[in-house]
This record gives structure tokens, sequence and C-alpha cells, in this order.
């Protein structure tokens, strides 16, 4: 039995791959200045809390994607641990740019898989799910049949929830609700604090 969403947040914070800071808040790609910062790479140096995130992430796939044939990863970030739980699920693997590459090949599509295969894309985070979605279209374009996106954390914004709503399905192992109950509960933050981070996500 793999960990539940709280057992994960608690995973995500002993790691700093997610931090909290409302004073010297931290600024996104794009450009939003943020008290909430996500970077689930770290998680990779971590053997114990890599190996407990697939395990949880290969039960949610198995659970609410039985179908699967394939997975996705979507670059750069979903690469890495995208392999390990295709790895985990013993089913093939390729990776996706959410624009072609400008050089050699000009490839989009990293891998082989079998045409038409049912095939779940891995996503690192997702904030507004804007990459992982130009990841899902292509795909379809390409003829194969996309069952939905699995990610290991979602910010929770407006925006990626009503990108999902219409475009594909979202699973994720832990969510900013959990993650906030955690961090209340040891300390990182009050539960005013988590108000606030929770009011500024939700504005997005």
């Amino acid at each position: 039995m793999s960990l539940d969403r709280k057992e994960i947040a608690k995973i995500l914070l002993k790691c700093e791959a997610i931090k909290l800071n409302l004073k010297n808040k931290f600024v996104w790609s794009s450009g939003i200045l943020s008290p909430i910062y996500c970077d689930n790479r770290v998680i990779l140096s971590y053997p114990n809390a890599r190996e407990a995130l697939v395990e949880a992430l290969a039960e949610k796939i198995t659970e609410c994607f039985a179908d699967v044939e394939a997975i996705v990863g979507v670059a750069t970030a979903g690469i890495a641990k995208g392999a390990l739980l295709a790895q985990n699920l013993s089913i093939p693997y390729a990776y996706c740019r959410t624009e072609p590459k400008e050089h050699g090949t000009k490839k989009q599509l990293e891998g082989r898989l079998n045409p038409g295969s049912k095939v779940v894309v891995f996503e690192d985070l997702i904030s507004t799910g804007g990459s992982s979605l130009k990841v899902v279209q292509y795909l379809r374009d390409a003829g194969f049949i996309v069952l939905g996106v699995q990610a290991i954390f979602t910010y929770g914004t407006k925006k990626a929830e009503e990108n999902f709503s219409t475009h594909t399905s979202l699973e994720t192992i832990v969510d900013v609700q959990s993650l906030m109950d955690v961090a209340i509960l040891e300390k990182h933050i009050t539960q005013e604090q988590a108000k606030e981070v929770l009011d500024f996500l939700h504005t997005l």
C-alpha cells in the first residue's frame, strides 16, 4: 500500500522540494511572485523518497488509468521520474517536448511507441497545465489515445482547473490543501499564512 497524500506532502517538505516563504517570495518562470515554490527534481537525489513517490504514482495510475499501455514524460522536468514510473509499471516510455527541437531530426516525441497506444502523460508539477496540455494535443494529433495526465503535485490554480476540465483528466498524488494541512501541523507556517498562500493560488 502506497503513502497517502499527507504522507507524500511530508516527504516533499522534508526534502525541500516544496518551499514556503511569505516574506521573501519566489519568482516563477512566468515572473509571478509567489509564497510557494515547487521543485520536485530534488526528489531524484533521495533514494527512499524517490522510490516512495514512484510507488504512489504507479498505484494511482493503475487505479485511475488501468488500460495504460505507455507513459509519456513532459520535457524536461517529467523526463526522469516518468522513466522510473514506466519502469515500475513495466510498460514502454517516451518523452515529449512542448515544441519540436530546432536541430537534428527536429523531433518532438523521443522514443518509440506503438501507433494508437493508450498513453498517460506524466508531468512533474502542474501550475496552469499549459505545457502538459500542449503535449496532450500533440499526442492526439499523432494518433495516440491520451487517457489523462498524471502529476506529483498541483498548485490548484483556477487556470489549471479550467484547462483540465475542458481537455483531459488530471490525477495527482498530492494537492495543495493536503500540503497546507501538513505544513501547519509541522509548524512550517501558521493557519493564517496557509490561508494567505491558498488565497493567492486561487487568484491565478
